[in-house]
């Protein structure tokens, strides 16, 4: 009985052997596929709890607009912090 486990990391054709250009692509994907994850769950998460008073079955038009004010802000919040963290690691890995 196989496992399985070497079929998603490129095995095929070269004899079962790894590529470890193709591991480190399908890692990275993983990686941002969790990173938007978590977003979109702190994002919804500080959302909710700062414009909606009282759950119910419908959003009135404050709670809309509110939701999404405050998504547009943690948008570009978590943007401005990406593009500083990316320049900050750019200039470390250019001074080693």
């Amino acid at each position: 009985m196989e496992s399985g486990f070497g079929s998603d990391f490129g095995g095929g054709a070269g004899g079962g052997k790894l590529d470890p250009g193709v591991i480190m692509e399908q890692v990275k994907v993983q990686i941002a596929v969790a990173n938007a994850q978590e977003l979109l769950q702190r994002m919804t998460d500080k959302c909710f709890r700062k414009c909606i008073g009282k759950p119910g079955g419908s959003l009135d038009n404050s709670e809309q607009k509110c939701i999404a004010m405050c998504m547009d802000r943690y948008m570009d919040a978590w943007n401005t912090v990406s593009r500083a963290y990316n320049s900050r690691l750019q200039r470390e890995r250019a001074n080693m």
